[in-house]
């Protein structure tokens, strides 16, 4: 594990530390209450991020942009957001109906699409966002109060899924990556389930057998897929992605849901040379792989497994209507027909914006683009220079 020291962490002030302190305590009565003195990683991960009023996701401390842990696409350029209402216009009128985000962030990308679709002509009457956190909702209201005032109204916040059925386009960027994972490792001939404990001086990372019978049944898979990981190979299982497209499937009647974030299809997730899986943490834009520093005050992601989703997608019977890295994507959609500026310093900063969103060393190949739906017949734009769903 590579040492946090040697990353020179900026120390977090008085408030966040007694915010992470209380945190630390909540998760250690949860293990001190547990059977076996142990929590799975998945709960503990779950506690480190949502715990209400404590957890990464659910306090108040900036997230996203330079003042925060992290920077997304939206906040990259506006020309993501712009890629994206195209995408969104090209389907809205087969569906006959409206736009839900789930899991909006800071609030960037509503504010990019619906001024892109304003632009278009095709502003849909209501724009949803499923938002959980609190703080998170108070700050995408700001900004839309703020920048786009005269649309604010058409946005309505949701806790929990519509009602079935229910028509139009959803969109969830890097949200499953921030889903709580379980994590497993090779031992001999069998698997392990790793779990947190303490000690009375802190928490510490342990193993045990699985328990779980569906992360039992995962592995599975893996194994037999892939039956030559070596011994100590650690990985990740991601049960809460799986289970929020069959979510979605359970309420979409007719329309499109986008996925964004990064990730890969199984065959190059589980390779044996990713014998440290892809777990990361993100404190202050610096990244490390200690999800137990800084608890509550620091971001824990994995990649995901987009085979994963596909197959939950074939269950609830919606269709696999593409798959494509965000280059390829964004192309599609046309971002270089609007990347042009009259201002000198400005296509600097456009130019340099691509290289982000495109480059292969940037966003451009790590994140890739799923496209599941219900009742789709038209081509999609976005997939129209490269789809590889042959490779999920």
């Amino acid at each position: 594990m590579q040492d946090p020291a040697d990353l020179a962490f900026p120390e977090p002030d008085e408030a966040a530390k007694a915010v992470s302190a209380r945190l630390f305590e909540r998760i250690r009565e949860e293990i001190r209450s547990a059977p076996d003195a142990r929590i799975p990683f998945s709960r503990f991960m779950g506690m480190a991020l949502y715990a209400s009023g404590l957890g990464y996701y659910s306090a108040g401390s900036a997230k996203f942009g330079p003042e925060g842990d992290f920077v997304t696409a939206p906040e990259t350029s506006a020309l993501f957001a712009r890629c994206l209402a195209r995408q969104i216009a090209e389907v809205l009128p087969s569906t006959e109906g409206d736009r839900l985000e789930v899991g909006a962030g800071s609030g960037a990308l509503c504010l990019g699409v619906l001024d892109e679709l304003e632009r278009m002509g095709t502003v849909p009457a209501r724009y949803f966002i499923l938002e959980l956190s609190a703080d998170l909702k108070e700050r995408q209201q700001s900004l839309l109060r703020a920048r786009l005032p005269h649309l604010a109204d058409r946005v309505c916040w949701l806790s929990e899924w519509p009602e079935a059925p229910w028509d139009g386009v959803i969109v969830a960027n890097e949200l499953l990556d921030a889903m709580p994972i379980h994590r497993v490792l090779k031992a001999g001939r069998e698997w392990r389930e790793i779990c947190v404990g303490e000690d009375g001086n802190g928490l510490f990372m342990d193993q045990r057998e699985i328990v779980d019978p569906r992360v039992r049944d995962a592995v599975n898979v893996i194994d037999g897929a892939f039956p030559d990981l070596p011994e100590g190979y650690l990985t990740e299982i991601n049960l809460a992605s799986g289970d929020w497209v069959r979510s979605v499937g359970g309420f979409l009647g007719r329309g499109l849901v986008l996925i964004i974030d990064y990730g890969y299809p199984r065959a190059e997730y589980y390779l044996a040379e990713r014998t440290a899986g892809t777990l990361m943490c993100y404190y202050r834009h610096r990244g490390h792989d200690d999800p137990l520093r800084w608890i509550g005050l620091q971001d824990i992601t994995a990649h995901v497994d987009f085979t994963a989703l596909a197959e939950a997608a074939v269950e609830t019977e919606l269709d696999v209507l593409g798959f494509t890295t965000q280059a390829q994507f964004l192309l599609g959609c046309g971002i270089l027909d609007m990347a042009t500026a009259d201002d000198a310093l400005e296509q600097a900063r456009i130019a340099h914006q691509l290289r982000t969103l495109l480059m292969p060393g940037g966003m451009g190949e790590s994140f890739k683009v799923l496209a599941l739906g219900r009742g789709v017949e038209a081509p999609l734009t976005g997939f129209s220079m490269r789809d590889e769903r042959f490779r999920l």
